[in-house]
This record gives structure tokens, C-alpha cells and sequence, in this order.
């Protein structure tokens, strides 16, 4: 993957998490089956990157976790979206409609 590729996810990834879990608390494997299935299987978010963007959003306060038991009978850590993470992904949200906007008009020049 290129750097600019990269970044990319790196800057979208957040805004990602935060709308995953607008929908309810999830373990870190069920966010990546929810971004999975939301995006139709367009996007596929590595643990590698999960996890680390999970720990500084929580860092941040937009998401608290806590230990559970999953479906499997298992212990797994369980994230939820804060008050701060709701005003925090209508300002992703917005800020990717600007983005979106202005690359359609972009290519839209002749």
C-alpha cells in the first residue's frame, strides 16, 4: 500500500469506528465484520489498524470499552460510542460531505 493510501484509511478509519458503533457496542472483530458488511464487503479494516485506532479514540473520548463475554463464550473488550463521539462523527461526517462535494465538482470540470 502506498503512503498516501495510507493516510487515507488512516483519516477515514476513525469516522468508520465511530458510525459502526453509532449502532450499538461491538468487540474489535465485530466492528471489522460491521464496516465489512455496511460497505457491502468494499472495505476491509486489518486488526493491525483496528486496534490502535480503537485505543486513540478512546484516548480521546469518543468511545469507552469494557470487558464482556461475546457470543462465544469468550472475554472480549467491548467498545461504545460517548456523547463526544456522536458530536465527533457528525463533524467527520460533515467534513467528508465537504470533501465528497468538492471532488465531484471536480471531476466534473472540463
Amino acid at each position: 500500500m502506498t503512503q498516501s493510501k495510507a493516510d487515507l484509511l488512516q483519516g477515514t478509519l476513525d469516522m468508520l469506528i465511530l458510525k459502526t458503533l453509532s449502532l450499538g457496542s461491538l468487540h474489535g472483530y465485530g466492528v471489522i465484520q460491521r464496516i465489512r458488511q455496511m460497505s457491502s464487503e468494499m472495505l476491509d479494516v486489518e486488526q493491525g489498524s483496528l486496534y490502535p485506532a480503537l485505543y486513540r479514540i478512546e484516548q480521546r473520548g469518543w468511545v469507552t470499552s469494557k470487558w464482556e463475554t461475546n457470543e462465544t463464550g469468550r472475554r472480549a473488550k467491548f467498545y461504545s460510542l460517548t456523547r463526544a463521539g456522536r458530536k465527533q462523527l457528525a463533524v467527520e461526517e460533515e467534513s467528508w460531505d465537504r470533501l465528497s462535494l468538492a471532488i465531484a465538482k471536480m471531476r466534473e470540470a472540463s
